[in-house]
């Protein structure tokens, strides 16, 4: 049977992307730029030798992580990290392949990164260079390089699965490390804390095991950490179902001939209560039971937030003669992923909105023809603008992309949102638009074609890449009641 016309909106959903990138981050976090306050000889030198990780979902072997630290002339240090995760999706195996070579020097600061991301319909790379606190970037999605110049506060290093220096002051339970970070990928820093909860008991390869436990706030997730007594992690586990687990060769990179578990059906959220027809309400409202310590934009626009129950409303069109917003700025900018400013996305949506008078006209006009010539379908990678005009293939994520660069380019400032949307009997991760049109925001889905996006849209992050990594934070903890029309007692 084949599911795609049945689910045309759901295809990999925000929550691949958010899992492709919380992916790729777990494994940048510990292997890339982050910065260290101790200089573990010791440590680097073990982590010389080569090691590896099995990848978990659930409790299905989904990919591996190989790791290798070796000496570069004339002083200094390259180490070779391979990952290959595969996906189940609707019933398909899809493959993600990601490299990254650093080079770091003898005091264990970063000189130089290559990354690459590959998967059947994605390729991007990330190249770096370091001097002091600068990092020189050059991101390659599709047919363009963007360069870009980032200022830290003090110099990277660089960190592997040798984690000595947090045993190093022979922490107690309860102690905090805070650790400042930046990752090429989402091109953002920002700092983790780690928090020491003492030895906990853990089953590794068969045999219990005394090991010290960190639990790490990552991007706003708690991410959990194991080390031996040598400070060599031996188990990491995320909020959104991946676990990293120190395995031999042969053992990880099993993976076997069946698929793993089914991606969107494995995270969906099932409906409690009786859904209201979410195309003709005109408010709804919903029960929310959400994770601890969890940051979302959940009060704002269209929504309400009060206690735990979310209100939604449909808002009312603006009127044909509507102006776009004077800004804000961050929503009109080109950026790395939603390339405004490059010539094809540019000459496209000014060829398609010429003779189209009115700023809503052309939400309307941009959104219908992203609806019509992309063909929905799952895209593993970090969705760009760029990317999916010349593929002319995607999911949700890359309609919203492709829609806010077409949008900005002819003055319309639009934001990418992400949050869940109803289908059936569950809800599934989702991306959409939202543009601002006489001073207020208005959604938009052009996955469905809607203007505005019906009231089982509920947004919980607003932003590109980095904010998918709060998504994954949903996972195993979100909780939807529907209240109806009416507040429920």
């Amino acid at each position: 049977m084949n599911l795609y016309p049945r689910l045309p909106f759901i295809l990999r959903l925000a929550t691949v992307v958010a899992c492709v990138v919380l992916f790729v981050l777990l494994l940048e976090r510990d292997h890339l730029v982050k910065t260290l306050e101790r200089r573990e000889a010791t440590a680097l030198k073990r982590a010389r030798e080569e090691s590896f990780l099995g990848v978990y979902f659930g409790d299905q072997r989904i990919g591996y992580v190989k790791n290798r630290l070796e000496p570069a002339r004339p002083d200094g240090y390259l180490l070779h990290e391979d990952a290959f995760l595969r996906l189940n999706i609707l019933g398909e195996n899809h493959p993600l392949r990601m490299r990254i070579v650093a080079g770091i020097d003898n005091a264990y600061l970063l000189r130089h990164f290559d990354f690459t991301l590959d998967s059947p319909f994605s390729h991007m790379t990330a190249k770096g260079e370091v001097e002091g606190s600068t990092v020189r970037l050059a991101l390659t999605t599709g047919k363009e390089t963007t360069h870009d110049t980032i200022h830290l506060a003090r110099p990277p290093y660089l960190a592997t699965n040798i984690r000595a220096y947090l045993l190093a002051g022979k922490p107690r339970k309860g102690d905090k490390i805070r650790v400042p970070s930046f990752d090429p990928v989402t091109l953002s820093g920002s700092d983790t804390v780690l928090e020491y909860q003492g030895l906990d008991k853990v089953l590794v390869l068969g045999r219990i095991y005394n090991f010290h436990h960190f639990v790490e706030n990552f991007a706003g997730l708690k991410v959990s950490s194991w080390l031996d007594d040598g400070g060599k992690v031996v188990k990491e586990e995320s909020p959104s179902g991946f676990v990293f687990i120190a395995e031999p060769e042969f053992q990880a990179t099993d993976l076997g001939t069946t698929p793993g578990r089914e991606l969107l059906s494995a995270v969906s959220i099932p409906i409690k209560g009786t859904m209201p027809d979410p195309e003709r309400a005109t408010v709804t409202r919903y029960r929310l039971t959400l994770p601890e310590g969890g940051e979302f934009d959940l009060d704002g626009d269209r929504q309400s937030l009060t206690g735990n129950v979310l209100t939604v409303r449909r808002e009312v069109l603006p009127p044909a003669d509507a102006a776009p917003c004077p800004g804000p700025e961050a929503d009109l900018v080109s950026t790395p992923y939603v390339q405004a400013k490059n010539p094809a996305i540019s000459k496209l949506a000014a060829k398609l909105v010429a003779d189209t008078p009115g700023a809503l006209a052309r939400v309307r006009l941009l959104c219908g023809w992203v609806y019509d010539h992309i063909e929905k379908r799952p895209v593993l990678g970090l969705p760009d603008a760029l990317s999916t005009l010349e593929s002319r293939r995607g999911d949700c994520n890359e309609h919203a992309a492709l829609l806010a660069a077409l949008a900005r380019s002819v003055g319309i400032p639009c934001r990418i949102v992400a949050g869940v949307v109803q289908m059936g009997g569950a809800f599934y991760y989702h991306a959409w638009n939202e543009v601002c049109l006489n001073g207020k925001w208005l959604s938009l889905d052009a996955t469905r074609n809607q203007i505005p996006a019906d009231l089982s849209h509920l947004k919980f992050v607003q932003g590109e890449t980095e904010a998918m990594v709060k998504i994954s934070g949903l996972i195993g903890s979100l909780k939807i009641e529907v209240l109806g029309e009416g507040e429920k007692k």
